[in-house]
């Protein structure tokens, strides 16, 4: 009886590592797919700079040519 508890006892225990395991995977994939949307993000803000900044030049072109 005491060898049957311990049985059921470790296959408690493991399953607990399962889940465990199981919940960090998921921590870890939710994550990724935080930094991956983090990422888009940053490339697209860095690509609306740009683009901004090519119309400030743009302005400041015509501008200047008016000026002449």
């Amino acid at each position: 009886m005491t060898r049957f508890i311990s049985i059921i006892a470790a296959a408690v225990l493991a399953g607990c590592g399962i889940e465990t395991a199981s919940t960090a995977a998921t921590a870890a994939a939710l994550k990724k797919q935080e930094l991956e949307q983090a990422k888009k993000t940053l490339e697209q803000t860095q690509q609306k700079i740009g683009q901004a900044m090519e119309q400030v030049q743009q302005s400041q072109q015509s501008r200047e040519a008016a000026e002449k």
